[in-house]
């Protein structure tokens, strides 16, 4: 088990995976949560903080707190993308995320979609050090990244459990699907469950899927890329359905994917390198003059 648990992966891997968490935490203060600085403008005796919010205990989020937390997070994740002082900073942008999380899940509604995302952001500092495009492994790396491999199939497997217990049965064969798509389905949607019946085969269907996607852990190499393939397709028909986002998710879900092998730098500089060279070389009848007038004696150019 333990071997299984600290398996060794490149560091390259390691460090794509923590430049993406860090610039996705950026992103989603700006894309996905700028909602959470609003919540100051709620009524104190409203904030109901979380189980972990009352026993620290934390503060009620004020417009200074808020806008202190934003900020900092938004600098130091960027800084932290760099893969620089990974440990110091890696810790800061958890702690921040962390409370920027309870501010904005404590009023009534609690987002699951975050977990696998927070368990990363907890781990990587313990990763080390780790270059984009190192081949050498590290089995602290392997940890960090299987940790978060664990955290997204519990968030599957605990949802279909949470199903079962709180709506039973009825959960399949009810309508939750159809009501979803009353709320907020698009055209798409809309076709889908004129089809008899198919939006209750859906909803059997996710819930087999929640509750079998530990398999993943069980699959060899190339099947289990597969099928984390079928996860994103699957959250993918979720958003152009119900127009449901699992952003966090899906970013620390990636912790399944040889990312080492993307390289958008040595692409680019790659691009760039050969740009220059078709432009610095003779071409057409320019390249053929100069041929004939070296081959004449004659020195090239006018």
């Amino acid at each position: 088990m333990s071997r299984w648990l600290t398996e060794a992966v490149p560091r390259g891997r390691v460090a794509a995976f923590r430049t993406l968490i860090y610039l996705f935490v950026a992103a989603d203060l700006v894309v996905f949560t700028p909602w959470v600085r609003t919540r100051v403008a709620v009524p104190g005796e409203l904030y109901q903080p979380l189980l972990v919010g009352r026993v620290l205990p934390l503060p009620t989020p004020t417009q200074t707190l808020v806008t202190v937390v934003f900020w900092a997070l938004l600098l130091l994740a960027l800084l932290a993308a760099t893969g620089r002082a990974p440990r110091l900073l890696g810790w800061a942008v958890f702690a921040l995320y962390f409370e920027w999380m309870i501010v904005a899940m404590s009023y009534g509604k609690v987002d699951h979609d975050r977990f696998g995302l927070l368990v990363a952001l907890a781990v990587l500092p313990t990763a080390g050090r780790a270059r984009h495009g190192d081949t050498t492994r590290t089995e602290a790396g392997g940890w960090a990244l299987r940790v978060t491999q664990i955290a997204v199939i519990c968030t599957y497997f605990l949802a279909a459990w949470a199903k079962l217990r709180f709506g039973g049965l009825d959960w399949l064969t009810g309508s939750v699907l159809a009501r979803a798509i009353l709320r907020r389905g698009t055209e798409l949607a809309d076709l889908l469950a004129s089809v008899p019946y198919l939006l209750i085969v859906a909803q059997f269907g996710i819930v087999a899927f929640e509750l079998l996607s530990p398999v993943v852990f069980l699959l060899r190499e190339r099947w289990r890329l597969a099928t984390v393939g079928f996860f994103y397709s699957f959250h993918l028909v979720t958003v152009a359905t119900i127009t449901i986002s699992f952003a966090p998710h899906l970013a620390a879900m990636t912790s399944f994917l040889p990312l080492e092998r993307v390289r958008p730098v040595v692409w680019a500089r790659r691009l760039l390198t050969r740009r220059g060279r078709d432009t610095a070389a003779p071409t057409g009848a320019a390249a053929a003059l100069a041929g004939q007038a070296s081959a004449a004696g004659r020195p090239d150019g006018p």
